[in-house]
């Protein structure tokens, strides 16, 4: 039997094939090249018992690319492996065979290879929360100029109604205005393709029976369980609302000996998407579910705020878990008992 691990980078890759008894049959670094690196394995394809990957920013292509060259291809979850620290030498072609070495022992912290087929909906959910995250960005920007300049205090909404004629009646020097209309025309700009992707996102995400049933959820409306759905993809592939709970990373991570807490785990092992979601939904369930501010406002009494957000987080978490997995609507009772 053989295992091979791949360290991936930017423009190379190095490949590596081990044996049963972690014997390095293969190592070499070859250009980032699909056939090149498909050739290299081809030799060892009857005995391959799986190519590990290094889920790094551009690990599509490859992971593609070799599942349709008819590999058993896993992506590795590099936030979650961690090498021996007593190492005196570390390099791509030790990272290469450890990832095969692990593999081989059954110890691979897996990532989940979302369907390519789905996986373009899903990023370009990505990259509307990446807009939104810019457009706050020079929404703040003119609000700390005019306060800088005139002393104008101006909340978002009313910064987002400014026009050419208001900027002009400010009276502001004339490269300040300048300034301000560079951030306003960039905000116009992604006001705009805000909305055309949201447009498409609602008329892909509606189709879904998911997405009907997480708008049931107090906080939840349609970019949030548009978000929630496509970042979880199927959700049979959590075995318990735990395990989805700590992809959410809605759980504390820690470590645990004699009933004492020793330390701290990795607390970004999971999806940051969904736990921005799930934080969003409870900010707005605050508002709108009395039961869910009830909720949140017993465990603030025990708590600081930020802990009893994240607790109200959590529980959202596991209904929405529950709602998906039982194509039923949210039930405030049930989660709010």
């Amino acid at each position: 039997m053989k295992y091979s691990g791949i360290d991936l980078h930017s423009n190379n890759a190095m490949v590596a094939v081990i044996d049963d008894e972690d014997r390095v049959l293969y190592c070499k670094r070859l250009a980032n090249d699909l056939q090149l690196i498909v050739a290299a394995l081809v030799p060892h394809q009857h005995e391959l018992q799986g190519i590990v990957v290094e889920a790094t920013f551009n690990w599509y292509w490859l992971v593609d690319g070799l599942i349709a060259a008819g590999f058993a291809v896993h992506l590795a979850n590099t936030s979650a492996i961690k090498q021996y620290e007593g190492l005196k030498y570390a390099g791509d072609e030790r990272d290469a065979v450890f990832l095969a070495h692990i593999f081989r022992l059954g110890l691979l912290p897996e990532g989940y290879i979302y369907p390519p087929a789905e996986r373009a909906l899903r990023d370009l959910s990505r990259k509307r929360l990446q807009l939104v995250q810019q457009r706050t960005l020079h929404i703040l920007s003119i609000e700390s100029l005019l306060a800088r300049q005139i002393n104008l205090p101006m909340n978002g909404e009313h910064v987002q109604r400014l026009d050419d004629e208001a900027i002009r009646a400010f009276a502001l020097p004339p490269h300040v205005e300048r300034a301000l209309m560079a951030n306003m025309t960039v905000l116009r700009t992604l006001r705009i393709e805000i909305a055309a992707l949201e447009k498409i996102l609602h008329q892909e995400a509606q189709l879904r029976p998911e997405f009907e049933t997480l708008k049931s959820a107090p906080g939840i409306g349609n970019v949030l369980a548009a978000t929630i759905m496509l970042e979880t993809g199927t959700i049979a592939r959590f075995r318990s609302v735990g395990q989805f709970s700590s992809y959410c990373r809605c759980v504390d991570s820690k470590r645990i000996s004699n009933v004492k807490k020793k330390g701290e785990g990795n607390a970004k092992n999971g999806n940051k998407y969904l736990a921005w979601a799930f934080i969003e939904a409870a900010a707005i369930a605050l508002r709108s579910c009395p039961q869910a501010r009830r909720f949140y406002e017993r465990k603030k009494a025990k708590r600081l705020p930020v802990v009893a957000m994240k607790a109200l987080a959590h529980k959202l978490a596991r209904a929405a878990y529950y709602m998906m997995r039982d194509g039923k609507p949210f039930e405030v009772t049930r989660c709010f008992s």
